[in-house]
């Protein structure tokens, strides 16, 4: 070959790899904003600790309100060391009165059991609760993180970072996907007289019932705990587990696009979990222990345009409504347009992953089970018990007064404090009108209402006293105003 052909070929082979180059370019620039807001999910043995299947699970993330497990897990160790008691009474400050919802709405001076408090932190996700037992165990809630953060070292969560024992909107929070499997671990190996705490179904309040928010509880065959959370900037969370034939598996879900979702993400992690586990593990490539996943130093994803942008039709909550048709016999990346890379896991060994079909059981009631009972004061028992319920219950029934509470009107992220609200049965009863108008105080607007009958009367005032007349409805009418302001 000549000289000139040497140079022409060279050129070629240039020019086709600048096009290679130039392609791969485009194709990143298309996926790369879909991978940055991608979610992250991670299946781990509980006993083991062994990696069944990750992707994204050592990207840090804000963990919103699977903080709580944290907040649970240093209460209980206090408990287990024999600092508090289950039935030591907290005081609900205002510091904690005056928490975003999801709350349990207990004003300044009410007491609470720590078995009360957790019960409710747990299954209704109440923000003030958790702040009653950080202020409770810690001291403050700035004393109650530093014990958190001592917590998360000692476990080897070397990716989490706490500022409050809520999960509410903080920068300095985050978490990983893989140091809440880390957490989930300890829960179940460090606590297991008091891992009832975080599967509990359903709790009554006086008249009130509140389901837990985790979905998978009660419909999904074998679940057995953990938590949910939401903020705006996190996407809905999910820390679940579930135990068939004696094998226990923690699944975590962060960043998924509703409150179904996430619960259909778990189920498909866990079921191809236990597909995994029935004789054909060694079929997939070691992933080593959860402890031993690389982190990556970066930023937390914030996926508030996503998540909470203008195009949902109402405020995006924990409880959240979508509606899952069409996605029981779809695969993570049919239902997102993703490629998973734990369905290249399983197509790489020959096999078809096992399709879960979530809406068989999510669109299902869940399995029948009497509600824990949970009410302020003491602990009690028998006659004593029912008395608190019933003075529970004549409290909901019972109009406050007073002004409308303006915690929540002060948040301008009006998204974000609903973080976790209650469920639909924990919503109703609060509708009666008594209840709804609470604010409105009806005995100064009963007194408002009289003002004109009582204009009426003086109809026979003297010519002389006629202005003095005119003036006393003014002063019962500016009188009346008062509560509307």
């Amino acid at each position: 070959m000549t000289g000139i052909g040497i140079v022409q070929l060279f050129h070629q082979l240039l020019s086709r790899s600048l096009l290679r180059g130039i392609a791969l370019l485009a194709v990143l620039a298309i996926f790369a904003p879909r991978a940055l807001h991608a979610e992250a999910r991670l299946v781990v043995e509980a006993d083991s600790g062994k990696v069944l299947e990750a992707e994204n699970a050592t990207v840090p993330w804000y963990p919103a309100s699977v903080t709580k497990l944290m907040t649970a897990y240093v209460t209980l160790r206090a408990v287990k060391d024999g600092r508090v008691t289950l039935d030591t009474l907290f005081t609900v400050s205002p510091v904690a009165a005056s928490q975003s919802p999801s709350k349990m709405g207990f004003r300044p001076g009410t007491q609470v059991t720590v078995d009360n408090a957790l019960k409710m932190m747990l299954v209704k996700s109440a923000n003030d609760m958790a702040v009653v037992l950080a202020e409770g165990v810690g001291g403050s809630i700035d004393g109650f993180s530093v014990m958190m953060n001592q917590t998360a070292q000692r476990l080897g969560m070397t990716q989490s970072h706490y500022v409050n024992p809520n999960g509410l909107p903080a920068d300095e929070q985050v978490t990983s996907a893989r140091d809440l499997a880390i957490l989930a671990r300890a829960i179940i190996r460090d606590l297991p007289e008091y891992e009832y705490f975080v599967h509990i179904p359903s709790i009554r309040l006086g008249h009130r019932i509140t389901q837990n928010f985790n979905r998978l509880i009660g419909r999904y065959p074998g679940a057995d705990g953990f938590k949910t959370g939401f903020i705006c900037a996190s996407g809905y969370n999910l820390v679940a587990s579930a135990t068939r034939n004696g094998k226990r598996l923690i699944a975590v879900v962060l960043g998924a696009s509703s409150g179904t979702m996430r619960a259909v993400r778990a189920a498909q992690l866990l079921d191809r979990g236990f597909a995994a586990n029935n004789g054909l593990g060694w079929l997939r490539p070691s992933l080593g222990a959860v402890e031993n996943l690389p982190p990556i130093d970066t930023s937390p994803p914030n996926l508030r345009d996503e998540v909470c942008g203008g195009k949902r039709h109402k405020p995006a909550s924990d409880e959240d409504d979508a509606l899952i048709a069409g996605v029981g016999g779809s695969s993570p990346s049919a239902s997102t347009g993703e490629t998973g890379a734990s369905s290249t896991l399983f197509l790489a060994s020959g096999l078809q992953p096992p399709m879960p079909k979530p809406s068989e059981w999510l669109a299902a009631s869940p399995a029948p089970s009497e509600p824990i009972v949970v009410y302020t004061g003491p602990t009690r028992t028998g006659a004593a018990l029912l008395a608190a319920v019933a003075a529970d219950a004549d409290r909901q029934a019972t109009p406050r007064r007073g002004k409308k509470s303006h915690v929540v009107a002060k948040k301008p992220d009006a998204d974000e404090p609903k973080a976790d609200n209650g469920s639909k049965a924990d919503a109703k009863p609060a509708k009666p009108a008594a209840v709804r108008h609470a604010s409105a105080k009806p005995d100064a607007s009963a007194k408002s209402a009289a003002a004109p009958a009582d204009t009426a009367k003086p109809a026979k005032p003297k010519a002389t006293a006629k202005p003095k007349a005119d003036s006393k409805p003014a002063q019962k009418g500016s009188s009346s105003d008062k509560p509307a302001s």
